[in-house]
This record gives C-alpha cells, sequence and structure tokens, in this order.
C-alpha cells in the first residue's frame, strides 16, 4: 500500500511499502490495512502513524486534512501543515518547534499591524488638529468657464 501527505508547498511523505496506517478523525481513531474500501474522511488535529513491511513505525502530525482511500492500496492525505520524523519522542520536538516559531512570527505580526494603525490614528489625528476647514460643498467646477463676476476664479473654480 502507498501513503502520500502533501501540503500545499511540498510532499511530506511518500512511501510505498506501507503495511497499516492509523489516523483519527472527529469520530475517533481508525485503522487502515491493504484492500480497505474507498472512502473520504476529515482529519482532526492529531498524529498519523503507520507501519513498513519491516515492521518499522513512522508518525507525521497533521493539523488536520482530508484522507482518502483509492482501490485499497492508496491512503492519500492532504493537510495544510505536516511535521514527519520516525519516533513520537522526536515528532513531539519537532511539532513543539514548529508551534514555537509560528508562535513568535504571529507574535511579531500582530506588533506590525498594531504599530501600521497606531500610526494612521497618529496621522489622522495630526490632520484634525491642524485647523484645516472642510472643503465647502457646491456645485462641480466648470472646465474653461470663467467667473460670473469677471474677476479671478474664486476656491472651486477652475479655469
Amino acid at each position: 500500500m502507498r501513503l502520500l501527505v502533501t501540503t500545499p508547498l511540498s510532499v511530506i511523505v511518500n512511501a510505498e511499502d506501507v503495511r497499516h496506517v492509523r489516523a483519527e478523525d472527529e469520530t475517533g481513531s481508525f485503522g487502515i490495512l491493504p484492500g480497505h474500501a474507498d472512502f473520504i474522511s476529515v482529519l482532526a488535529v492529531s498524529v498519523i502513524t503507520w507501519r513498513n513491511h519491516k515492521d518499522e513505525e513512522h508518525h507525521v502530525a497533521v493539523r488536520g486534512g482530508l484522507l482518502s482511500v483509492r482501490d485499497g492500496n492508496s491512503v492519500e492525505v492532504a493537510t495544510r501543515e505536516a511535521v514527519a520524523e520516525d519516533t513520537l519522542g522526536e515528532l513531539g520536538q519537532a511539532v513543539l518547534e514548529r508551534f514555537r516559531e509560528e508562535a513568535h512570527a504571529e507574535k511579531e505580526s500582530r506588533v506590525s499591524v498594531t504599530r501600521l494603525h497606531l500610526a494612521a490614528i497618529r496621522q489622522l489625528q495630526r490632520y484634525l488638529q491642524s485647523g484645516r476647514q472642510p472643503i465647502p460643498r457646491g456645485p462641480p467646477p466648470t472646465i474653461g468657464a470663467s467667473t460670473a463676476r469677471g474677476g479671478p476664479p474664486g476656491e472651486g473654480e477652475v479655469t
């Protein structure tokens, strides 16, 4: 059986000699053996575990996703994020490190957005405190027309 785990940016797992897959959806954990009936399931945030023909166990953590079984010999998982390791201990460390990096990036992003927001507020405040008068409303200017008074054009008039 073949297991393929992909994200929008890369292929995380492409294993050909899989004899057992264990995954988890909203209803709980389930197993897939070669010859399984075709189906599709929405995965929860979880760890997918599989064994190869040498009985070696491998793991990949996924942040949700869609699992499909086709023709009883192909298990495909599409997910936004995934981290693969051979042991659960290594997987735990890799996932923790990735979550820390993402938390740091999110914090930096929030700080940048807050700075932009404050800069916009300060700019509005400076404008309002400058004492500028709003532009008077009236009929739209007529291009090329002279003034009715015969004098120089006034505010809002175009010659």
